[in-house]
């Protein structure tokens, strides 16, 4: 037995020895193929999916590339229904490919039994012609997504290679000088993520598909480059009205577009221009008819020849059924992670596309793209008389409640906020009750929900300005805001245990500093209690990428040991 860190057991899962010195590269390697269930002390457990392998082979990897990793690392020989397994799911990969013969949409394979297995399932049958071609089974060109859809769930990854309408023609290109003045250039790897998103290698193998990279190191960068290389009529998807008008600012701002040639459609305007900028929130409206989404209809409003899916991983159902029947748009799908709470992950694979790219959060720390964070999760015991509530309380939503909000974590944030009275800080919750008591109790402004637009735009202003510099805000900021100057989020209570909401809230202090400092991301958590549980899987997104809590109580809190460690 070879002393190594990789435990490989024959369910597809492993376990990785996180003391080891090789765990750091294992876990780089591991990244690419696998997904990260739990994150305990000592060993981390992986999984190998159908989705995992996929999304590794559409972005190049073969299975003798994963074969060689899990051999490197492994303490034991690989069990060979692993082998067999991961071979078979890696081949799986484009031996069924969407092709177009003249007017047809073809599914071909160069094996025969695939195309007669799926020819046998009646499910997928009704999307098919009535009669076989020659060529292959004759696709209706209205079910493209749908038999795409269909497919995957019965294991059968369709490689599309269909093309794609062009669109309107608008001309654009990148400045070299922003409004402000300062050079702007498209980062190397911003670069790369749009020619692997388009098919840099196969002109045909691109053009839809999910480019993966952290908050703060240009997403929406990456969405400007794929739209001034097709120059075409574009429609960007965001999560909210601020988003949107934060997309509008950089397109204006890195772009020779014209402002009048950007509209926003959302719950405040209804413009359609060139570049259309739309809230997902407008497009799940149905009003009284609760089986019409009146506003489904902007997609085909116009002839766009490119379609931006922002935060993709947050894509509303609906939205999804629009999309199957618009696969011969280009689609872009942008996220800092793929970990979807409800388990789409199949349906973003299949009709917004396989990852095209990712890039990991502490490679780009370590190139300086994004800041650097030290992540400190502060446990504080429930006092004595809610202790007793709280273990005799039934409901797992109210005990949750009386954790999340335990009135001792005030003592620690006011300990916090003094010790970084002059950072720029955000103190993020998930309870109204208890973000409204905070706000008025340290005298700070608050941003809900609730905030109108134009107040919610002022604030943030306000704060990247430095006019203030302590800023309290609900779940309503993890999407799409952009604050560079954030140095600083305490989160006083978390969402049970979404990953993605962990990684967008530390996602709000990544964007690199102007003074290249450091950012610092604490976690208040009542100790043994359900919120300690959900803070567990939460932090299974952050060990993904790279970084490790530092785990205090309350009572032992060393603010200035802190300053000079890095997760």
């Amino acid at each position: 037995m070879e002393n190594k860190p990789l435990i490989v057991q024959s369910d597809m899962t492993m376990l990785l020895e996180t003391k080891h010195p090789d765990y750091e590269d294992a876990r780089q390697d591991l990244a690419f193929f696998a997904e990260l269930l739990k994150s305990p002390e000592y060993f981390h457990t992986y999984r190998i999916t159908p989705i995992s392998l996929w999304n590794a082979a559409s972005s190049g990897l073969t299975a003798e590339n994963i074969l060689m990793a899990l051999k490197r690392y492994s303490r034991y020989e690989l069990p060979q229904a692993v082998e067999y397994e991961i071979k078979r799911q890696i081949s799986r990969y484009g031996k069924i490919k969407l092709v177009k013969k003249g007017k047809n949409l073809l599914l071909t394979s160069d094996e025969k039994e695939f195309l007669d297995e799926i020819w046998n399932q009646p499910r997928i049958r009704k999307l098919l012609a009535p009669e076989k071609s020659e060529k292959g089974l004759i696709v209706l060109p209205e079910n493209r997504g749908e038999i795409k859809q269909a497919l995957i769930k019965i294991g059968f990854p369709i490689k599309d290679l269909a093309g794609y309408d062009e669109g309107t023609s608008y001309p654009m290109a990148t400045v070299p000088l922003t409004k402000q003045g300062y050079r702007f250039k498209i980062r190397f790897y911003q670069a790369k993520a749009v020619d692997m998103f388009l098919g840099y290698y196969n002109k045909y193998d691109g053009g839809s598909g999910v480019i993966v990279l952290p908050c703060g190191a240009g997403k929406t960068i990456v969405g400007i480059a794929a739209m001034t290389k097709l120059k075409t009529y574009t429609l960007i998807l965001s999560t909210n009205i601020v988003a949107l008008r934060q997309w509008k600012d950089e397109i204006l701002d890195k772009t020779n577009i014209i402002e009048t040639d950007i509209g926003e459609y959302s719950g405040e305007k209804k413009e359609i221009k060139p570049i259309t900028l739309v809230t997902y929130q407008i497009l799940t409206y149905r009003g009284n008819d609760q089986k019409i989404y009146p506003h489904f209809k902007l997609f085909n409003k116009e002839n766009w020849g490119l379609i931006i899916y922002d935060e993709v991983h947050l894509l509303p159902a609906p939205v999804f059924r629009i999309t199957a029947s618009i696969q011969a748009k280009r689609r872009l799908g942008l996220t800092a992670t793929l970990v979807r709470e409800d388990g789409h992950e199949d349906d973003v694979f299949s009709l917004i596309g396989p990852k095209r790219f990712d890039m990991s959060w502490k490679e780009l720390e370590k190139k300086g793209y994004i800041a650097e964070a030290t992540c400190v999760e502060v446990r504080i015991p429930l006092p004595q008389e809610l202790r007793i509530e709280y273990s005799v309380t039934e409901s797992r939503h109210d005990r949750f409640r009386m954790a999340a909000e335990n009135v001792d974590k005030i003592t620690v944030l006011e300990e916090l906020l003094d010790f970084h009275a002059h950072d720029q800080v955000l103190i993020i919750g998930q309870f109204l009750g208890q973000l409204n008591e905070i706000a008025e109790r340290f005298s700070l402004e608050i941003l809900t929900g609730k905030t109108p637009t134009s107040e919610r735009e002022e604030l943030y202003r306000q704060f990247r300005e430095g006019e203030i510099n302590h800023l309290v805000v609900s779940k309503v900021a993890n999407f799409a805001v952009d604050l560079p100057d954030a140095n600083v989020a305490i989160q006083i209570s978390g969402t049970f245990g979404s990953r993605q909401e962990e990684a967008q809230r530390l996602g709000r202090i990544l964007r690199p500093k102007r003074n290249g400092g450091k950012a610092i991301f604490y976690t208040l958590v009542s100790s043994d209690t359900s919120e300690e549980t959900f803070s567990a899987k939460r932090q299974t997104f952050l060990t993904e990428q790279g970084y490790q809590y530092i785990i205090r109580e309350a009572g032992d809190l060393r603010l200035e040991e802190l300053e000079d460690l890095t997760c």
